[in-house]
């Protein structure tokens, strides 16, 4: 008997199904094409129906309705509220968001000039801005019971100037000094004098005394005292500007302590013939100061020094500003020396009982 063939209806019924299935398809998208509003991106929700927003726990209470609009800004500041801050954050950080109070910047940035402080008068006159200049480099804020004068080696003769040393226990350079662990650094232009420098180092400090009439790049004198024909600015050379002077060179004191490795400084000496206020603003806006724990500048006050503008009230102002800022640092004024052998000038003027250079000593009292 003769099998009988049945018609192949499977493969048929496959492609009318797929058939159908893609006409649907396409009546489906033409159909939301077609309600789609004009101007309104790919993705978005359908009209009537809300963007989905994340869960907000509120408090319970009837809404105050809020203006038009309102919602979509309160969801985009708690979303970012979220978010690690720049350079990531680890657990337990706390991140800007709805608690971060409102115009307050999150991290801190670069700063580019320093807070002047209020004037000294509602006149704006030289003589108070120079009065209460003066009377603040006058006034040591704290007393140092063991203060270096003299050198720090039995049978040494006095220096010349007093640039002058706190040796507190409290403070740390006496034990620095002792464990043969404490660093120097001399900046100077052209100065003969090294009474200081060499006390400083025969008593265990580590001494970098930089200063561009140095005859070679790097002299060893003895065991722990360095010259470094170096002078010290408050910008580094632009590197398309020829240098004037082909035997020296001029940095940044930032740039010179990551050059040399250096991360802490025990005491920081400068005698910068009128470039210390410039220097000084340099390593507050760099945040050096944290790296320094004890200051010793000579001040030059006949005239307003290098690149400081404006009137002689606005100079006074400024330096007042410098010292002011040190304070916030953490730095306490301990000595201060007048020189009466140098001319009795204030910004030219013979006036206000004032000597054209100091010698201040300060000590950072964040100092570990």
């Amino acid at each position: 008997m003769a099998r009988e063939r049945l018609p192949a209806r499977g493969c048929g019924d496959l492609r009318r199904c797929l058939l159908a299935a893609a006409l649907l398809l396409g009546l489906r998208l033409c159909a939301e094409l077609g309600r789609a509003r004009p101007g309104v991106p790919a993705g978005s929700a359908p009209p009537g129906r809300a963007p989905r927003q994340p869960r907000l726990h509120l408090p319970s209470g009837p809404a105050s309705g809020p203006p038009r609009g309102a919602s979509r800004r309160q969801v985009t500041y708690v979303r970012s509220g979220r978010r690690a801050p720049p350079g990531g954050g680890g657990r337990g950080t706390p991140e800007p968001g709805c608690c971060a109070p409102r115009g307050r910047a999150s991290r801190k940035g670069p700063r580019w000039h320093i807070d002047l402080q209020p004037w000294a008068g509602p006149s704006q006159s030289l003589e108070e801005e120079a009065v209460r200049f003066l009377r603040y480099i006058s006034t040591p804020q704290i007393a140092c019971a063991h203060m270096s004068t003299d050198g720090l080696v039995t049978g040494s003769s006095p220096i010349q100037k007093p640039w002058s040393v706190c040796l507190d226990d409290q403070f740390g350079l006496a034990h620095q000094i002792r464990s043969k662990q404490c660093r120097l650094y001399s900046l100077g232009l052209g100065s003969e004098d090294t009474h200081f420098e060499v006390s400083m180092a025969n008593g265990g400090c580590e001494v970098h005394r930089f200063d561009p009439s140095v005859r070679s790049a790097h002299v060893l004198e003895s065991q722990r005292l360095w010259h470094h024909r170096l002078s010290i600015d408050w910008r580094d050379p632009h590197p398309a500007v020829a240098a004037p002077k082909t035997h020296s060179s001029t940095r940044k004191l930032g740039t010179i302590l990551n050059d040399f490795g250096h991360h802490k400084i025990d005491v920081l000496k400068a005698d910068l013939e009128s470039a210390e206020w410039k220097v000084l603003e340099n390593l507050i806006l760099e945040d050096i100061l944290e790296q320094i724990g004890q200051l010793v500048f000579e001040i030059h006050l006949h005239w307003a020094g290098f690149e400081v503008s404006g009137s002689d009230s606005s100079a006074v102002r400024f330096w007042y500003s410098l010292l002011k800022e040190l304070e916030l640092k953490g730095f306490r004024l301990f000595h201060s020396y007048k020189d009466l052998s140098k001319p009795q000038l204030f910004l030219k003027r013979d006036s206000f009982n004032a000597s054209s250079c100091y010698t201040l000593s300060w000590v950072n009292m964040r100092w570990k």
